[in-house]
């Protein structure tokens, strides 16, 4: 008998156990996020100073998901470039997966942003008892697993809107980035320069292929 799991009660450790996904430690596998960044003009700062301003302000009475994609995650997409061709954008997705045994499947419709089939983002709600981007992690992960099969790398973007993730997955292993965070350390303005690095990595990809 086949068992279906909801995907967003997936763990790290279910992911590991039940699709042999291993999280590799070398640097080098995901370097993409550690290279020298795009420079960001004076627009884009001036932009990313009113997402801040605007994340403050929401952060003082009612932190939910819809507010942080809407105050946070669309100007950072519209900035670098995700909303135009050859990218495009759904909400939504109904994602199956089934393990080679076909004794455990996981099915789930979820509230992902899927940009041209490599480069996803999910979006927790800020307000979670388990506020850490941990929880959205294996749920990034089981989403890019869903993705057709390809030797392409995948990359994704983790955010509960003040605090961002980046994950790459190889087939059936994955790296991480460290985490940003929105107002230390230039945290938003990092998570644009890699975002729009992902976005070159990902367009460039596919051009190839299309060659």
């Amino acid at each position: 008998m086949v068992q279906t799991v909801a995907i967003e009660q997936l763990t790290l450790y279910d992911l590991e156990q039940q699709f042999g996904l291993r999280e590799v430690t070398d640097d080098s596998f995901f370097a993409e996020w550690q290279r020298v960044l795009p420079a960001l003009s004076a627009t884009e700062l001036k932009r990313l100073v009113r997402v801040e301003a605007a994340y403050a302000n929401l952060e003082r009475r009612s932190l939910l998901e819809n507010t942080v994609k809407l105050a946070v995650v669309a100007p950072l997409l519209d900035l670098a470039g995700l909303f135009l061709p050859p990218f495009y954008v759904t909400t939504e997705q109904s994602v199956e997966i089934i393990t080679t045994t076909d004794e455990l499947k996981l099915r789930g419709r979820l509230d992902v942003l899927v940009l041209k089939e490599q480069l996803w983002v999910l979006v927790i709600e800020a307000k979670r008892a388990e506020f850490s981007l941990k929880v959205g992690i294996p749920q990034v992960l089981g989403y890019m697993m869903a993705a057709p099969a390809s030797s392409l790398p995948l990359y994704g973007l983790v955010t509960n809107g003040r605090s961002f993730v980046f994950l790459k997955q190889v087939e059936r292993q994955y790296a991480r980035s460290k985490e940003l965070i929105l107002d230390q350390d230039e945290g938003l303005a990092k998570t644009l320069q890699i975002l729009k690095q992902l976005a070159a990595v990902v367009a460039g990809e596919n051009g190839r292929l299309g060659n």
